[in-house]
């Protein structure tokens, strides 16, 4: 059997300018990274008149090691779109190098259902990130040097929130004690690094409608406090001009294709467990613009991944969802069951009605609270049996959802025809659109209705730090924005060993803190950390180039 980088080096890929062709975006709007690579001017979603075609989100259940396949469904289904004589474009997130060489490997889907190229993609691609990086330090740089000759706006370097980052998972940076060395090399402090996907200016581009909403919304960064308690931006620094020159391209999208050569734009990277989770605001507006069935995917479960959607992206952008997947596999709803990974390939009728309530309580979420239509898409494994599938169907059948299965990883398109006959039913119901929470209410409220709307929890209690900055944070006039919990994505609740579908736990909120640039709080839970470490055997080990500059071992 081949692997994924095997198969898609074995494809031909079209001319770029082809794939734009295809989209329907004329030559003055491209700019060329290669022969297969290009970014889209803004001022096209302007320019283009055609309406905009309906929005479809591929979300999941809560992930576990068997894996769900959400990126191999979502571009496998725009595939089996095409493949029906409907005209559809992919919107996706771009892979961080962080889990590339830690423990996920690639990131473009797997199987005949991906996007390429697959090695560019997941590794330096536009160098989108390292500008993301670049200015995120540029503004680091500028924080520590206003301090160092006298520290004009009286910043409590104490009282910093701003950190570096790099787009590795390097536990070594987590803490630091930098600005060593004597007077002339800064002014000794602690400080600390997050991963690039967790930087704030990764959200803010994801979140941004244009260049000059990139420099209002950069401006808007809190960097600090001073001594008595006043927040310090980025504007107060004068940072936002320079950052935003550094992001100019950075905020423009890209275009690829999928192996079929369905056009696909690939851009942005917050993480789901962290930060949104979700491909640039700009992205999908594209995706949207040039396609009849715009098809776009969040991270992780639907409880992290597609709330922070439906909840942040929608409600900040003004986007309406025509319909949802929820992917799902047997093996992964066993998982959830209380079976061991090395024991899923045989039937196990018992352990997937245990697990189902997982997927059910995602499908209620979806249907009863945020009001959307949506259906199934299962991933079948040869070890599955009928029995089991038929399991599954009956169990969404109950909540009054379909349950197709989706062949994509082995067939592409062919695999996803099925799936998308649905979905394009499903974009013809009329629906109710709405939020889990209004952001009129306060903190406190809108995270007890996460807790017990779509976690299925008790409630939620707060820590001593945390009351303190919601307090604060109410006082400076930010208890009205949305928020993005920091949670695990292997559980509905915070602690990863609660699978299934748990009931009665109690969400702990251990701080509170303001992303002002992106516009939202940040709550975080668990043990949730902005710079994660590598595996013991990382992915990084089995990855290598040739003489010719062929890449091996990547996913």
């Amino acid at each position: 059997m081949k692997s994924d980088i095997e198969i898609a080096q074995s494809v031909k890929m079209k001319p770029i300018t082809e794939i734009a062709e295809i989209a329907g975006i004329p030559d003055e709007y491209l700019e060329m990274y290669g022969r297969h690579k290009a970014k889209v001017d803004l001022s096209l979603l302007k320019d283009s008149p055609r309406p905009d075609g309906k929005l479809v989100l591929v979300t999941a259940i809560t992930p576990t090691p068997a894996g769900e396949g959400k990126t191999t469904t979502t571009v496998g289904l725009a595939d089996g779109l095409r493949r029906i004589g409907k005209n559809s474009v992919i919107a996706l997130r771009e892979p961080s190098l962080g889990p590339v060489f830690g423990i996920k490997g690639g990131a473009a889907g797997g199987g005949w259902a991906q996007v390429v190229p697959m090695e560019d993609i997941n590794l330096h691609f536009t160098g989108d990130f390292h500008a993301i990086g670049a200015a995120n330090n540029l503004l680091a740089a500028m924080l520590d040097n206003h301090i160092y000759p006298g520290n004009r706006l009286n910043i409590d370097p104490r009282r910093i929130t701003w950190k570096r980052c790099v787009d590795m998972n390097d536990r070594q940076l987590r803490y630091v004690t930098d600005g060593l060395g004597g007077r002339v090399n800064g002014v000794p402090r602690e400080d600390g690094y997050d991963i690039t996907v967790a930087s704030e200016i990764m959200a803010v581009l994801c979140l941004s409608s244009s260049i000059s909403d990139l420099k209002s919304r950069l401006a808007s960064i809190i960097v600090g406090y001073t001594y008595d308690e006043k927040p310090v931006t980025a504007g107060d620094l004068n940072a936002q001009g320079a950052m935003t020159a550094l992001l100019k391209d950075a905020l423009k999208p890209n275009l690829v294709q999928t192996l079929e050569g369905t056009p696909a734009f690939v851009h942005g990277g917050p993480f789901a467990n962290i930060a949104h989770g979700c491909n640039s605001i700009i992205a999908t507006r594209m995706a949207m613009k040039m396609g009849d069935y715009a098809i776009t995917e969040a991270g992780f479960g639907a409880d992290l991944g597609a709330e922070k959607f439906l909840d942040i992206k929608c409600r900040v952008a003004g986007l309406r969802p025509s319909a949802v997947v929820i992917v799902a596999t047997i093996r992964a709803l066993k998982m959830h069951g209380g079976v061991p990974k090395t024991e899923l390939g045989s039937e196990n009728l018992d352990a997937l009605e245990k697990g189902i309530p997982n997927l059910l309580r995602h499908i209620s979420n979806i249907k009863n609270v945020y009001k959307l239509p949506s259906v199934v898409a299962v991933n079948r494994f040869p070890t599955d049996t009928d029995r089991e599938v038929e399991l599954l169907i009956e169990k969404c059948r109950e909540l009054g959802v379909n349950a197709v299965l989706s062949d994509v990883w082995a067939k592409g398109g062919e695999g996803g025809m099925a799936l998308a006959e649905e979905v394009v039913r499903l974009c013809e119901e009329p629906n109710d659109f709405t939020f889990s929470y209004s952001t009129e209410d306060s903190i406190e409220k809108k995270l007890e209705d996460l807790s017990k709307k779509i976690y299925g929890g008790a409630g939620v209690q707060f820590t001593a730090p945390a009351k303190k900055e919601i307090a604060k944070l109410t006082e400076l006039g930010y208890d009205k924005l949305p928020i993005c919990v920091a949670k695990t994505q292997y559980s509905f609740s915070d602690d990863p060993a609660l699978l299934g579908a748990p009931e009665g736990f109690v969400v702990t909120v251990r701080n509170v803190k303001v992303s002002a640039g992106a516009g939202f709080l940040v709550a975080l839970t668990g043990d949730i950390m902005t710079m994660p470490g590598l595996p013991r055997v990382p992915a990084a080990e089995k990855i290598d180039v040739d003489d010719n500059g062929v890449i091996t071992g990547l996913f």
